[in-house]
């Protein structure tokens, strides 16, 4: 048995304990009434429900919006499809990842810039490279709203965040100095 192991099944026998100790000690039978410690607890899990919610809408925001982006660049610029579409296909799918699995990005085709739920899209440079180059800025944005929020998520969270930060963070960098290699 793993160290780890030991310590889960030694925090289990101590729970199972301490709840049969809380058991036999209380004296009346009937139903008990959440105390001062039950309720706190409650209200905490509640506002850490809360907060995670919060940040969730603020990750997905900020993927929608750089994808709001991509889309304004894409109607703009049709020529930089085969430059800019796989970077597109991949924020969509970090937009998912972070939390809107409910309903899918819209494709390029079918997207309408800046019709997003409150996504305003700036007016897209007619110089294809000032486009690029915008482009890369807001995905250096996102990448860093995203990394802004690593702190505050919980872990499994965080761990996506980061990457979807890197990813943003290595689409800029191809957007901008990887087509001079």
């Amino acid at each position: 048995m793993t160290t780890t192991g030991r310590r889960a099944l030694l925090v289990a026998g101590a729970s199972a304990a301490a709840a049969a100790l809380t058991g036999c000690t209380s004296g009346d039978a009937g139903p008990r009434r959440p105390g001062a410690a039950e309720e706190a607890a409650a209200r905490e899990a509640e506002r850490v429900a809360r907060a995670e919610a919060a940040l969730r809408r603020r990750a997905v925001t900020a993927s929608r919006t750089l994808l709001a982006r991509y889309d304004a660049v894409l109607a703009a610029h049709p020529a930089l499809h085969a430059r800019v579409a796989p970077l597109r296909a991949s924020v969509a799918a970090h937009a998912v990842a972070l939390g809107e699995g409910d309903r899918p990005a819209p494709g390029p085709s079918t997207a309408t810039p800046g019709a997003g739920e409150g996504t305003a899209v700036a007016a897209v440079p007619a110089e294809p490279e000032a486009a690029l180059r915008e482009l890369a800025a807001a995905a250096r944005a996102a990448s860093d709203a995203h990394t802004a929020e690593l702190l505050a998520a919980p872990p499994e969270y965080a761990r996506l965040l980061a990457s979807v930060a890197a990813a943003g963070a290595a689409h800029a960098y191809l957007l901008t100095e990887g087509a001079r290699a």
